[in-house]
């Protein structure tokens, strides 16, 4: 198991393919729910992961339609599992301990609750394109109690463009020779426009404190 999360952090597909076949399919399903549907694993490869699924179907190693339908599906049922966590369990998550540490860190929630305030709703759709933020944007409008029509609109709406654009991004740069060849480099580079967000929210209230 320690293997397969090794190789599925470093997105080496050759790897899972060589050694699962068409089971990837149902990894790369765990992985996205997972991300969106657990608070205590915001970390997962979440963009990254998609953009390297869709050159591998470029590539022929998978059916576009069928991994397009498996990670909407997965990506909509973890939002939501966080959602009904958030809203039946809510803020007694934040207590829980495993070897004297919490396993969800505060400040994680308190980042994502201000994203929260600034944006609204729209932060349902916007998240999604946010690594941690994604995590824990339907943990807490399942706090707040946001109606559940408008959060699931909402959710669906994002998982359409979240997983379409990045899958299909990958799908069709996967014909350029150079991206082929680097996919980690790729990789890396999703992984920081993804966190730029965060970099720039940082910056602005660091900067923020210092002219105080």
């Amino acid at each position: 198991m320690i293997e397969l999360f090794k190789h599925i952090i470093h997105l080496d597909f050759e790897w899972l393919f060589s050694n699962y076949n068409t089971a990837v399919y149902f990894i790369l399903f765990l992985v996205i729910f997972i991300e969106t549907g657990l608070v205590i694993m915001p970390f997962l490869p979440g963009d990254s992961l998609l953009f390297t699924a869709g050159l591998f179907a470029k590539l022929g190693y998978l059916n576009m339609s069928y991994l397009l339908i498996l990670l909407f599906v997965a990506a909509v049922l973890g939002d939501n599992v966080n959602y009904w966590v958030g809203r039946k369990i809510g803020l007694k998550v934040f207590h829980l301990k495993f070897r004297g540490k919490v396993l969800v860190k505060q400040e994680y929630l308190d980042k994502t609750h201000a994203f929260f305030e600034k944006h609204g709703p729209k932060t349902i759709i916007m998240a999604r394109f946010v690594p941690i933020v994604r995590t824990f944007a339907p943990f807490v409008a399942g706090v707040a109690e946001m109606d559940y029509k408008k959060f699931f609109s909402f959710d669906v709406l994002g998982g359409v463009i979240w997983i379409g654009s990045l899958t299909f991004a990958g799908y069709f740069l996967g014909e350029i020779p150079w991206i082929r060849a680097n996919i980690e480099k790729v990789a890396l580079g999703i992984i920081f426009i993804s966190i730029l967000p965060i970099i720039f929210e940082f910056l602005k209230a660091k900067f923020s404190k210092d002219k105080q």
